[in-house]
């Protein structure tokens, strides 16, 4: 089932592989050729403009320069999640964030333990952060049945992760600051506020003023890649509105009926307009980001020369203890123990969105450090020291994935109930469906008091519609604890008979026959005319008189109004849109992403039940 969430965690998985892929070219590239490998990332690369220019090597314009990409992706999710995600209910935020500092904070205080009084304690901020595409992309490998909620609760520890990461190299890792250069990209940030809400263009607009505010934190001194992310959070995210998506299909009628270049290009800024600009972002620099510069990012920095003499010293180095130790036990037990902690203060207010097993695997997965690690090692130490740490973190990052692997093989061997619950948990999902499913008001197939609602939002023109009816009744027929719940939402724009045909369904409904007639207006689509609508109600043995009353007074507009408006409370844009127990299914229609839908559902009712052995099965 495809949602933005789920487009984002499966770029980051596919990421990972290529950028497994880059680290271990970088570690046989070094001790194959480590002149050659040196020689190309010192290489200075200088950029100037009139009287003004930047000049970095290689390795710190993809560390510095291509790395700000990376973090932007990251606040463009992270912004997507507090809009329109899980995170939209603020109180949800709370608890990755303390189990974020608590992993954070054990992590930190591990590697001080190992480096107190020495010079090293400096490269404490190495032990902190989480790397997202390495952690989500090796949870994918090691634990593919934890559920997705985990993956949306480390992308928020992980975020909260890289904000104070991005912080601490901003203070702790910053040797020199010029105030001057500071200030200037203070104030181009905050023209970046004022431009945004600029009526015309402002994405070009808000990117040279992204450009130059970088460009001052670099001759600041403090490290420029903290503008990506405060550039991503910027963007807001937003669900395609009706108004938007009716204007974009006037504009694009209106270039079918005269295709011109102008009205090419209007249909075209209607049709962009329509959707979130943060989702557009992500969809143009995501793939980049994961399959491209975070990649470099690591054939970069990963190289190690390794021999056997070099492994004896690190492994007894306070550095490389300090960073293995405090990824592989400091996470896992800072992560899991500040959700509990958090769990039992607040009396189970706040608590995961998933089972404690799952968490758990969350915290051991977090102990993967790669990409941040490296770019904080790379400031904190040169030399000996660096290549120690490199070690630290390459070693944490198989460490970590062996215990998560350890962890789901354990969970696999629990009894199913006890599995069910250990990933899953009790927390309740977001409510998406704003007005509650009514029997006495709503169109209700299937048993009334059913476990399991599935409520669809369609229109009797649509030809989508019309493929998903045959999913929806073998759905009824497949499980016996599913009630179906129609609702109407004619898009009157692009289907001219859609509003009389729902007001035919509400008519035949007044005389008990509402299925029926849903049933027939599927079954014949491109005979919606009036005519057709009688002769239709004649083959029911309804009240023929009775009925074009109805329709010719518009009886049934009023009930159809009122679908249309909880539809537009519910964020509903098109059809048809389905909601299984309140929550918003995206993605595919299919019978299989609908019976996923509903079996997890089921699920979730049967953990809550006070009725221990019922549960929603299949029929078959």
């Amino acid at each position: 089932m495809q949602t933005p969430l789920r487009e984002f965690l499966r770029t980051e998985t596919g990421g990972a592989a290529v950028l497994l892929a880059a680290a271990a070219a970088a570690l046989v590239w070094v001790n194959v050729d480590a002149s050659s490998y040196n020689s190309l990332w010192r290489t200075n690369l200088s950029i100037n403009l009139g009287g003004a220019s930047v000049a970095l090597d290689l390795r710190h314009w993809v560390n510095s320069g291509l790395m700000t990409f990376f973090f932007f992706v990251v606040g463009l999710e992270a912004r997507r999640e507090l809009d329109l995600g899980e995170l939209r209910e603020r109180r949800r935020f709370a608890l990755p964030l303390v189990a974020g500092i608590s992993g954070m904070v054990a992590a930190v205080g591990i590697y001080l333990a190992f480096n107190a009084g020495h010079s090293s304690a400096h490269g404490w901020g190495i032990a902190m952060s989480t790397d997202t595409a390495f952690a989500l992309g090796l949870l994918a490998l090691v634990g593919p049945r934890f559920p997705d909620r985990l993956r949306a609760f480390i992308l928020t520890v992980v975020v909260v992760d890289d904000i104070v990461a991005l912080v601490v190299i901003a203070t702790v890792y910053t040797k020199t600051l010029h105030v001057v250069p500071l200030l200037a990209a203070v104030a181009f940030l905050g023209a970046v506020l004022v431009a945004r809400s600029l009526e015309v263009r402002p994405g070009p607009t808000c990117a040279v003023l992204g450009a130059a505010a970088w460009v001052g934190l670099l001759k600041s001194g403090v490290e420029p890649v903290v503008i990506g992310l405060a550039m991503g959070l910027l963007v807001y995210a937003y669900p395609a509105r009706r108004s938007s998506l009716e204007r974009a299909t006037e504009r694009f009628r209106e270039f079918r009926e005269q295709p011109t270049a102008e009205l090419a290009r209007a249909a075209g800024v209607e049709l962009r307009s329509a959707t979130s600009f943060n989702e557009r972002l992500q969809q143009l620099f995501h793939p980049w980001t994961s399959y491209v510069i975070v990649p470099l990012f690591a054939l970069a920095n990963a190289g190690i020369a390794i021999n056997g003499s070099f492994l004896a010293q690190a492994f007894s180095s306070r550095i490389t203890l300090g960073i293995l130790v405090g990824y592989v036990v400091g996470k896992p037990v800072g992560i899991l123990g500040g959700s509990w902690l958090t769990t039992r203060l607040s009396r189970g207010w706040l608590q995961p969105p998933v089972g404690w097993a799952a968490v758990a695997g969350g915290g051991t997965i977090a102990g993967i450090g790669f990409t941040v690690a490296l770019l904080i090692a790379t400031l904190a130490f040169d030399g000996r020291r660096l290549e120690e740490a490199k070690v630290g973190i390459l070693s944490a990052a198989l460490g970590a994935a062996l215990i998560t692997w350890l962890l789901f093989r354990a969970t696999a061997l629990l009894p199913r109930r006890l599995r069910i619950r250990a990933l899953l948990g009790s927390a309740q999902p977001l409510v998406d469906l704003y007005i509650d499913v009514d029997p006495e008001r709503d169109h209700v197939r299937g048993a009334i008091d059913a476990p399991v609602t599935v409520v669809e939002y369609g229109d009797f023109e649509c030809p989508y519609c019309g493929q998903a009816e045959p999913v929806v009744r073998e759905l009824i027929r497949d499980f016996a604890d599913v009630r179906y719940v129609w609702r109407h939402l004619p898009l009157n724009d692009v289907h001219p008979h859609a509003q009389i045909a729902a007001e035919a369904a509400e008519a035949a409904a007044d005389q008990g026959a509402f299925w029926e007639m849903h049933d027939l207006l599927l079954d014949n689509q491109s005979a919606l005319q009036p005519d057709d609508l009688i002769a239709y109600a004649e083959q029911l043995g309804l009240d023929v008189e009775r009925f074009t009353d109805s329709l010719r007074e518009h009886t049934g507009a009023a009930r159809v109004a009122e679908d249309v408006d909880s539809a537009d409370l519910s964020g509903v844009s098109g059809t048809p849109t389905f909601f299984i127990n309140s929550r918003r299914q995206h993605g595919a229609y299919d019978i299989g992403s609908l019976s996923a839908g509903v079996r997890a559902a089921g699920a979730r009712e049967w953990l809550g039940s006070p009725e221990s052995g019922r549960q929603p099965t299949p029929m078959r």
